[in-house]
């Protein structure tokens, strides 16, 4: 009988605690600084190195490149495309980029849709993704201390 009257106790303790429940389209959750979000793609800094579809554990983005007519032996960017129907947003293909050419952003409302066509997302999408939460586009160099680590 105790053990029941305690689990009653618990319930009510719900009961008396404030509503946590948001209005979705009117007001919007403000996530944490590293959440995972959308891609945003910087093509100007993409070498074509490949480390980022390597890295892909789903095999979600597709990336070529051609030979520079000016200098043959650097390669610029032809097409990049993710498709976010099997996208787990894991941040590898961030993580590896030497040039940091993608990034994650804090955005998460633009991919839903009732059609999984929608969900290929090609270079102009990624490249066009302006407003990117917490995410502050700076082409300085981070300062390296001593033993190699950022200050």
């Amino acid at each position: 009988m105790f053990r029941l009257l305690k689990g009653f106790g618990v319930t009510f303790n719900y009961f008396r605690k404030k509503k946590i429940t948001i209005q979705y389209p009117d007001e919007r959750v403000v996530m944490p600084e590293r959440f995972r979000g959308i891609h945003r793609f910087f093509p100007d800094k993409c070498i074509v190195c490949n480390l980022c579809v390597t890295a892909c554990p789903t095999d979600v983005i597709t990336l070529t490149g051609k030979k520079s007519e000016e200098n043959p032996k650097k390669k610029i960017i032809d097409t990049y495309n993710i498709d976010f129907q099997g996208c787990i947003l894991c941040d590898f293909c961030t993580e590896v980029c030497p040039t940091d050419a993608i990034v994650m952003t804090a955005r998460y409302n633009n991919l839903s849709s009732f059609n999984r066509s929608e969900q290929f997302k090609d270079i102009e999408w990624l490249s066009d993704n302006h407003v990117y939460g917490y995410y502050e586009e700076s082409d300085r160099v981070p300062e390296m201390g001593e033993r190699g680590e950022q200050k």
